[in-house]
């Protein structure tokens, strides 16, 4: 169950696209059209706030239509909504495009996937089983 709290009466509750849909639309709630010129970020309210349980997280992922069509998507690539957040949903938007966009009240601005969460205890140690890629990093594992 995700408990959703609405902090204002103009705000929409996350709704799925299609039944298939892994993600929940989340939309802007404004009061007017805000722009994001290109190069700038803009934090949009979703006027929402929510009760995910513990061992998930929230995560806000672009929507795939404005970020391949119009260059716009999540400023931090993905949020993370913790399991004990209670504020306001808020969705950074980067323009990555060469054109102004203009987010509309109520667009659908970004996708919110619930997962699980997995975090275990930590162990610090002096040596760390070895592996066959071992300290191979960027590329090590060839380009094709």
């Amino acid at each position: 169950m995700l408990k959703i709290k609405k902090l204002r009466a103009s705000a929409q509750v996350p709704a799925n696209a299609t039944p298939g849909s892994a993600g929940y639309d989340l939309r802007a709630d404004l009061e007017g059209p805000v722009e994001i010129l290109p190069g700038q970020t803009v934090t949009i309210p979703t006027g929402l706030a929510m009760e995910i349980q513990p061992g998930y997280g929230g995560f806000i992922f672009a929507r795939s239509g404005l970020g391949i069509k119009s260059g716009i998507v999540p400023a931090n690539c993905v949020g993370v909504i913790d399991s004990d957040y209670r504020g306001e949903v808020l969705v950074g938007l980067y323009n990555h495009s060469q054109k102004p966009f203009v987010v509309q009240p109520g667009d659908r601005v970004a996708q919110l996937v619930l997962m699980p969460v997995y975090t275990p205890e930590i162990q610090v140690c002096q040596e760390l089983e070895e592996s066959h890629r071992g300290t191979g990093g960027f590329g090590s594992t060839g380009l094709g």
